[in-house]
């Protein structure tokens, strides 16, 4: 089986969110056209707490998008953003919803930051993604939604290491671009994995 992966299709990574990725909206009527296509569609969501420590502003005299560490890990400080309950940590109110079989979260845990939806960016806790996966016979993944360079491209990455076939819907994807490279430097990470880059109009 083959399973449609939408990624972080959250108010504050679109226009007007605290943490908007560039052409963030985008990517939804993107996801809407595959959405009806494939039997099965989850969807994952940042949410975290308030207090967060990947919020530069849990960290007194630190400024968003300075780098940082966080319980061992390098850390991008990041402005508050999918906060749990809030308008922001929402999906987009024209992705259509409907189809999604089941929301994983992640990044409830104030300590250590989750980009992939499988794992936690220590790989100490899961999310359950991956024993869902499993259960439902899914052999490839189809990945898109934000950030093409953080939760997109860890989530591809993982669901190799799980075993998995994974596309990467390049125009259902935009990234963060804190450097030029960034974008860039991530598809060839991900080509290297094994994970296949594809357009939306060539998936069969």
């Amino acid at each position: 089986m083959i399973a449609l992966l939408l990624i972080d299709i959250q108010n504050d990574f679109c226009a007007g969110g605290t943490l908007a990725v560039p052409d963030g909206d985008a990517v939804v009527p993107v996801a809407n056209a595959l959405c009806a296509r494939y039997e099965l569609v989850v969807a994952t969501r940042d949410w975290h707490p308030a207090s967060h420590l990947s919020f530069a502003r849990n960290h007194p005299g630190r400024n968003p998008y300075e780098l940082s560490e966080l319980d061992g890990l390098p850390q991008v400080l990041w402005p508050p953003h999918c906060v749990q309950g809030t308008a922001g940590a929402e999906f987009h109110p024209e992705l259509d919803v409907s189809r999604v079989a089941q929301v994983f979260f992640k990044g409830t845990d104030e300590r250590i930051d989750s980009y992939s939806g499988f794992f936690d960016n220590g790989h100490r806790k899961a999310t359950g993604l991956g024993d869902y996966l499993r259960q439902a016979g899914v052999t490839r993944v189809v990945v898109l939604g934000l950030a093409t360079d953080y939760c997109v491209k860890w989530t591809a990455l993982d669901a190799r290491q799980l075993g998995l076939d994974v596309q990467v819907v390049v125009d259902g994807c935009r990234g963060v671009g804190l450097n030029p490279a960034d974008v860039p430097e991530a598809l060839l990470e991900l080509r290297a994995a094994g994970v296949r880059l594809v357009q939306s109009a060539e998936l069969d």
